[in-house]
């Protein structure tokens, strides 16, 4: 019996996963990962690479990120403590929702998470203060594959739900998506 229930979302392949929560008086218990309940979403990878994230203030924005082929990755984002507004854009090359984002919400509370296929650049936004995020990839990071787009792209209109009240310098200086993009390449 799996432990995440699932819907699908209007991007292929991008699915919203909800974790099973058991709880009491005493608090909660809820399975973040488990090898054999995700099997069939991870398209036969495995996790490679676990991280963590922690942001104090609401209003941030990080991303939107990537890796480029033969280090392209999938992404499980689960947020442990307070809330986001996640996004991923696709940018996979003859995809018939090429460009096109979808974004969630995810909390501690809501226990969902969002499953990020290869070949889409994912980031988000603090809704909330004190914001702490678990990551698991199926690729370490390879610098050299590393790709990213500005979060305030015109072409892509993110329509981020509050004011960014703050981005690193890094992310700031991502370019736009031009007309030269033809899309990642799987």
């Amino acid at each position: 019996m799996s432990r995440f229930s699932q819907h699908n979302t209007p991007l292929g392949g991008l699915t919203c996963l909800t974790r099973q929560i058991l709880g009491d008086s005493r608090g909660f218990f809820s399975r973040l990962f488990c090898r054999s309940d995700l099997a069939p979403y991870l398209n036969g990878s495995d996790v490679e690479q676990i991280n963590l994230t922690f942001t104090a203030e609401s209003g941030v924005v990080r991303g939107l990120h990537f890796q480029y082929p033969p280090h392209a990755e999938m992404k499980l984002v689960s947020c442990l403590r307070g809330e986001i507004w996640d996004v991923a854009v696709d940018l996979r090359a003859d995809s018939p929702t090429f460009l096109q984002w979808h974004a969630e919400t995810l909390s501690a509370a809501n226990g969902k998470s969002l499953l990020i296929p290869e070949g889409f650049a994912h980031g988000f936004q603090t809704l909330s203060n004190e914001v702490e995020m678990h990551y698991c990839h199926t690729a370490a990071y390879a610098p050299g594959a590393e790709g990213a787009i500005h979060p305030e792209d015109v072409g892509l209109a993110i329509s981020w739900p509050l004011p960014i009240t703050s981005m690193s310098d890094r992310d700031r200086s991502h370019p736009n998506i031009d007309n030269t993009f033809t899309g990642i390449k799987l």
